[in-house]
């Protein structure tokens, strides 16, 4: 198995320093023992793996999920806990340019749907995930960002405006977009978990997946059979299982830090009492939110090794970027600092449908940043895949292409961070 990045993102200890497991103990599954078998075999069991699973298996399927490590060790357990609109790195002129109208109005609706079915989720199976925050701020790093903004519609929230609204901070402005709302991302794993078993779901941890083929996959711990198999493993799965997916994805790092709990007197310092989840309109863009239980959580793109050294320097720059935005929590403490894979890809959009030349085989990829919302909507339309019932929207069904250089291609990660880092202090 070939990995993009150095083998320390992916080993168990990556999720050390990660705020979530702090508030919630996932339970954990043995791997199979030797060879087994399932009508739908699902590797992965983040957000999109096991809402396939679920989906399955309430519709009478025989489902097995496999994880290398246990659920939610991935992206679906280290994320921000932003279900929002988005899932693809294009405006909406792009869209209408290269795919068409209907192409772009069918995307609005499926950001939409997205946000509405993990919500659904979430009240169907009494879950418990501290959700808040109504819909999602964007907020202005620049003037001309602001003109943007303004020019985009909706509701303008004017820079004389944000104190009054509980934001504080170096803003031109922001657009509060309506749809989507903030959860512990873990406790809604521990929620579609529980549904999952519930419905009959088996679930593997501890089982690394060496080779998937039409009919099946064989793992560290034997051989499974399966009429089909979906691989929902995005930004964390082997260059070479299968490789057609592996050259169209570039992971790429995400860092997030969350503070000691806030006081009044220190949130009232910094002007900051929203419970509303943001985010700037850098292209290194900067998201936060202030957590139920008064912690600040703080995220930013960047890293380009899966190293000790680069984690320092990552956990650096995180808190200086802190600290400029919001002053008056110079002092207050980071207590947990982590950092996992986002998955692009060349397209800048998604892609959810079959492997080519693998019958039977479906995959999902390519979240952009946004796979609360829309990697739990991927699960449910590749559970349709297997069913027949529905279809693959169509701004993602074409495959991306594969990206230049093969598995050296995080080098293109250096000039272009470069480039959108100038083009941000613009």
């Amino acid at each position: 198995m070939r990995r993009l990045y150095e083998p320390r993102a992916y080993a168990a200890e990556s999720l050390q320093g990660c705020y979530w497991p702090t508030t919630v103990e996932l339970p954990r599954f043995p791997p199979p023992a030797g060879d087994t078998a399932s009508q739908v075999a699902v590797v992965g069991a983040g957000f999109t793996g096991l809402s396939a699973a679920l989906h399955l298996a309430e519709q009478g399927y025989d489902v097995a999920v496999f994880d290398e490590h246990q659920p939610g060790w991935g992206a679906s357990g280290r994320n921000g806990g932003f279900c929002c609109i988005g899932g693809a790195m294009l405006r909406h002129e792009s869209i209408v340019k290269r795919h068409g109208t209907h192409a772009a109005a069918e995307w609005a609706e499926v950001q939409q749907s997205a946000v509405e079915l993990v919500d659904d989720l979430v009240t169907r199976h009494a879950m418990e995930v501290d959700r808040h925050s109504q819909g999602e701020t964007v907020l202005a790093h620049s003037a001309r960002a602001m003109r943007q903004l303004r020019e985009d519609g909706g509701e303008v929230i004017e820079r004389a405006d944000l104190g009054a609204r509980g934001i504080s901070g170096p803003f031109h402005g922001g657009l509060r977009h309506p749809h989507g709302f903030a959860l512990n991302p873990r406790k809604y794993l521990a929620g579609l978990i529980a549904a999952c078993v519930a419905a009959g779901v088996r679930i593997h941890g501890g089982t690394t997946i060496e080779d998937v083929a039409s009919g099946g996959l064989r793992s560290s711990h034997g051989l499974h059979r399966a009429e089909h198999t979906l691989l929902a493993t995005n930004g964390y799965g082997a260059e070479d299982v299968p490789r057609w997916s592996g050259r169209r994805i570039l992971p790429v790092f995400s860092n997030i830090m969350v503070t000691r709990p806030l006081t009044d007197a220190e949130r009232e310092a910094q002007g900051w009492h929203s419970r509303q989840m943001c985010y700037d309109t850098r292209n290194l863009l900067h998201y936060f939110r202030l957590l139920p239980e008064n912690r600040m959580l703080f995220g930013m793109r960047g890293g380009l090794r899966a190293t000790e050294s680069s984690d320092r320097r990552m956990a650096r720059a995180i808190r200086a970027h802190f600290d400029e935005m919001f002053p008056a929590w110079r002092a207050v403490e980071t207590t947990h600092f982590w950092s996992g894979l986002v998955c692009l890809t060349g397209a800048r959009r998604p892609y959810i449908g079959p492997v080519p030349d693998m019958k039977g085989v479906w995959t999902g990829f390519g979240w952009h940043g946004n796979g609360v919302a829309m990697g739990t909507y991927a699960g449910r339309v590749l559970a349709g895949c297997v069913t027949g019932a529905g279809d693959i929207p169509e701004l993602l069904r074409a495959p991306p292409p594969a990206l230049p250089f093969g598995r050296f291609r995080r080098a293109l990660l250096r000039p272009v961070f470069a480039g959108l880092a100038l083009a941000d202090r613009l």
